[in-house]
């Protein structure tokens, strides 16, 4: 099957986690429906993702998700160009459930099938154009974006929208960002998710209040699992603190991980010569990050992109442009596509302490 124009309409379908998403895309990066199916209230009992319980709950509700973005979009399954799916990484339960789908979806309609790394989604998604948004000029090829989640935290060159173009500069050895936000929530009996709730707390309290370990400030690698035990030990002495107490440390803790995701983004930036920087993944959402990136790359003369908070979280949209990008390189995936938990972009940071 030949490649598709530059002005295919995708359907995309995301599902490597505990969104269930569909959505429709042109190759210019207008969205032009996306659904979005959260799976919060159910793991909220639990305080984090069971991915069995997430399966299943992706079973029932990809197909309406699917129709509704069709519906929205005012387009049928044979109008659009393609189906793409995040098929790579993620829980290989959730991921499969998408992949399916999106393989009947396309086989029955007779469209090209592309599969999509989720990690080059969120690298992506500042290319995303939503109505009644302001308009944004995107950044330029080559930048430095920080994909930082629940399940990832990372520092990429991008030099095109292929995953051969892209780079990783730095990763974390441990926790990504958004599951030591989850995971201090919980140690604070926020609920789960933590990170919004810690955010809300940390606007009305003093950062500099209580000290907190700053790991790793040298390279452009991620620690934060030591941050978390040092508030894990601090809860364990003293107990949960309350009232002013409980935002301060919500803000000394959300100070230590913004400062070292931004400050990281930019040395990074400064280090490969690039003019623009771009935050992509959950954590992008957060109001502190977002506002201590656009201020940190203003002072060093780089031009910051940060995407609306509907293209921060996991969606269907980023996966449908990324799949698009494919479609106007590449031919189509076969029947074989996998689900897997591994990126296909390469890694240079390994887990774990020690030398490198």
């Amino acid at each position: 099957m030949s490649v598709l124009s530059g002005a295919a309409l995708v359907l995309g379908i995301e599902s490597s986690c505990d969104e269930t998403g569909a959505a429709v895309v042109d190759a210019s990066g207008v969205v032009r429906s996306d659904v979005v199916r959260s799976q919060v209230a159910l793991h909220s009992p639990f305080g984090g993702v069971v991915p069995e319980l997430a399966s299943r709950d992706h079973v029932r509700n990809l197909a309406p998700v699917v129709i509704e973005a069709l519906a929205r979009a005012k387009l049928t399954l044979d109008q659009v160009d393609a189906v793409a799916v995040t098929n790579r990484p993620g829980l290989v339960g959730a991921l499969l459930v998408g992949v399916q789908a999106a393989k009947g979806l396309a086989w029955a309609a007779g469209k090209p099938l592309y599969g999509v790394d989720h990690l080059v989604g969120h690298l992506l998604s500042v290319f995303l154009r939503r109505e009644g948004e302001a308009a944004r000029p995107p950044p330029e090829y080559p930048f430095v974006c920080l994909v930082a989640s629940g399940g990832h935290t990372a520092l990429y060159r991008v030099d095109g929208p292929q995953p051969g173009d892209i780079t990783e500069l730095g990763a974390t050895r441990d926790d990504a960002a958004g599951e030591a936000f989850d995971k201090v929530g919980k140690l604070l009996g926020l609920g789960y998710p933590g990170g919004p709730r810690i955010d809300a707390l940390a606007a009305e309290g003093h950062a500099e209040a209580v000290v907190l370990p700053r790991p790793m400030k040298g390279s452009l690698e991620f620690s934060f699992s030591g941050l978390k035990t040092s508030v894990a030990a601090r809860v364990a002495k003293d107990g949960v603190p309350e009232g002013q107490a409980l935002k301060d440390l919500c803000a000394s803790f959300q100070a230590v991980v913004t400062g070292a995701l931004a400050d990281k983004l930019v040395r990074a930036a400064e280090q490969e010569g690039v003019a623009h920087v771009v935050l992509g993944g959950g954590v992008a959402a957060n109001r502190e990050l977002r506002a201590r990136v656009a201020t940190l790359a203003s002072e060093r003369g780089l031009v910051a992109h940060v995407p609306s908070l509907a293209s921060c979280t996991d969606n269907a949209a980023m996966i449908a442009y990324a799949g698009a990008m494919r479609a106007a390189r590449e031919p189509p995936d076969g029947w074989d596509l996998v689900a897997t938990s591994a990126t296909v972009l390469p890694r240079r940071t390994r887990k774990g302490r020690g030398a490198r």
